[in-house]
């Protein structure tokens, strides 16, 4: 890695797999962002870059390094595996890049008071994680098989689908008259068998058939 893919990356704007942060102000928050990165295809965060993208460095470089690594240690669950580089501008200033792998150990999470928060990345954003979606990261490190039965709450979705690009979780479970627990892990397991795909939002996760059965 060199300065000009720092640079490279700050031109091309933050991502799905690049996050920028001017410094480490709030370590509370960028560890949301590592989590999501890792718990989506990983990618880099950028500490010394500015919200346009430019490439101005931060003084002491090495305490907000420093101050991440805490961070990291004492927030994200399980421990996040993450390689961090400092390159240096001039004699005062640096920029430093966290390299992070899309995770094995997904769903990586923060612990807050009784509840754990899981993030994942769309697009340019960071995103709370659904319970839908961590049981989809959490079960989708197994590679194998997933075997469903198709049945009257199959053909009630499949037949929803044709009307309409998308769904979600409450107006699955209204149309097919389930408990949305039942319409939860219905759709959970066509995602996993590759019959669905899920498209995380803030708000509420929509669903819709895989693009290669569409076709």
């Amino acid at each position: 890695m060199t300065l000009q893919d720092i640079q490279k990356w700050a031109s091309q704007g933050e991502g799905l797999t690049v996050e920028f942060k001017k410094k480490a102000a709030h370590p509370d928050k960028i560890v949301r962002e590592m989590i999501a990165l890792a718990n989506t295809e990983g990618g880099v965060l950028l500490l010394g870059i500015d919200d346009d993208g430019t490439v101005s460095g931060q003084r002491f470089i090495e305490e907000e390094v420093f101050v991440m690594e805490k961070a990291i240690r004492e927030q994200i669950f399980p421990l996040l595996d993450y390689e961090v580089e400092i390159f240096k501008l001039n004699a005062k200033k640096g920029v430093a890049v966290f390299s992070i792998s899309k995770s094995a150990q997904r769903p990586h999470y923060i612990q807050e008071e009784n509840r754990k928060r899981a993030f994942i990345r769309v697009a340019d954003r960071t995103v709370q994680a659904s319970k839908e979606v961590w049981e989809i990261l959490r079960k989708g490190k197994y590679q194998k098989d997933v075997i469903f039965t198709y049945g009257r709450k199959e053909t009630v979705l499949m037949q929803a689908l044709e009307e309409r690009k998308s769904l979600t979780l409450k107006e699955y479970a209204a149309l097919a008259k389930l408990p949305r627990f039942l319409a939860s892990k219905t759709l959970i397991k066509l995602v996993l068998a590759n019959v669905l795909e899920i498209i995380p939002q803030e708000i509420e996760d929509r669903y819709q058939l895989k693009e290669s059965l569409e076709r």
